[in-house]
């Protein structure tokens, strides 16, 4: 079953890859901190299983929204990506916090949703100032996602940022 999912997932041809599909991260130690918050737990460990697969990631999933908002406070994301329905409070409410929230106002958020077609979400639309994806979403389309609004990060800020959260470089 995981290798039908899989296949969804991965291009067929290198011709479905569009830049940046692939990050230089020369002279930048430690992989990018992706925080991926979703009611769905198939779907979270489905895409953090994928997205370390493909390298440069280390990704952390919450599945209660009521959580995510300190759960980023404690992993230091460099993007979130946050679902826009579900239950106990929305997509829209916990980006609402992380804005407002001086150490994290500057993360990234791309909002995932079934609620859109995938047009609608190519068409440069936002959802309160924040890109968003239609699900379900490729991984090389994910991946383009993610690279284009990552912040560009030098050797020091990931030297300080790894300070700040105790987290070892690897």
């Amino acid at each position: 079953m995981n290798k039908v999912i899989e296949a969804a997932f991965f291009p067929r041809n290198s011709d479905e890859l569009s830049p940046p599909f692939s990050i230089d991260v020369s002279g930048v130690t430690g992989k990018r901190r992706i925080l991926i918050v979703d009611n769905d737990r198939d779907t979270t460990h489905l895409v953090k299983i994928l997205l370390e697969r493909a390298g440069n990631y280390l990704v952390l999933e919450e599945n209660d929204a009521t959580k995510a908002h300190q759960c980023a406070r404690s992993f230091g994301p460099d993007l979130i990506l946050l679902d826009v329905v579900m239950p106990e409070t929305d997509g829209g409410e916990v980006a609402a916090r992380i804005q407002a929230d001086s150490e994290l106002q500057s993360t990234p958020i791309i909002f995932l949703t079934a609620l859109v077609t995938r047009a609608e979400a190519k068409s440069g639309l936002n959802i309160q100032g924040h890109p968003f994806l239609a699900k379900p979403v490729s991984i090389p389309e994910l991946i383009n996602a993610i690279e284009r609004h990552l912040p560009v990060r030098t050797t020091s800020h990931v030297l300080s940022q790894r300070r700040d959260h105790g987290t070892p470089l690897r």
